[in-house]
């Protein structure tokens, strides 16, 4: 873990909260607006839900971002659960294997400005996004 990262163990309920919190003072202190700390906070939340969901554990990793002439927000959602079998399935809207309203990776897809994903079947998944400052 690097200076400046910030790493939560994602295993229950609270820790998406807490995850959830430290990602908005995180924007907050890169000089985001309240609606896009709200934003990387709800994407965060979608993140870490799907690992208590679907893998039971995992980590939501949050980091400061530097592009050209511009800076971000970096979340990163590991877990080594069953992993995704149909990742195109997955992000398709209203897609939901667990019952849901199906806005999980879709809906963090279009909060954030930088989507990607990895996963194999009984490996896990990593989905990493990232949010710059307007």
């Amino acid at each position: 873990m690097s200076a400046g990262e910030i790493r939560v163990a994602i295993k229950s309920d609270q820790d998406v909260v807490l995850a959830r919190q430290k990602g908005r003072v995180l924007a907050t202190e890169l000089g985001f607006s309240s609606g896009d700390a709200t934003l990387i906070a709800t994407a965060i939340s979608e993140l870490a839900r799907n690992i208590i969901s679907y893998a039971r554990e995992g980590h939501i990793t949050l980091k400061t971002v530097n592009g050209l002439n511009r800076q971000g927000i970096s979340v990163i959602a590991t877990d080594d659960g069953p992993g995704i079998p149909d990742i195109r399935q997955a992000l398709r809207d209203g897609f939901s294997t667990s019952g849901s309203l199906g806005l999980g990776l879709p809906g963090v897809r279009r909060l954030m400005d930088e989507f990607e994903i990895a996963s194999q079947p009984g490996r896990g998944t990593t989905v990493a996004v990232k949010k710059w400052r307007q």
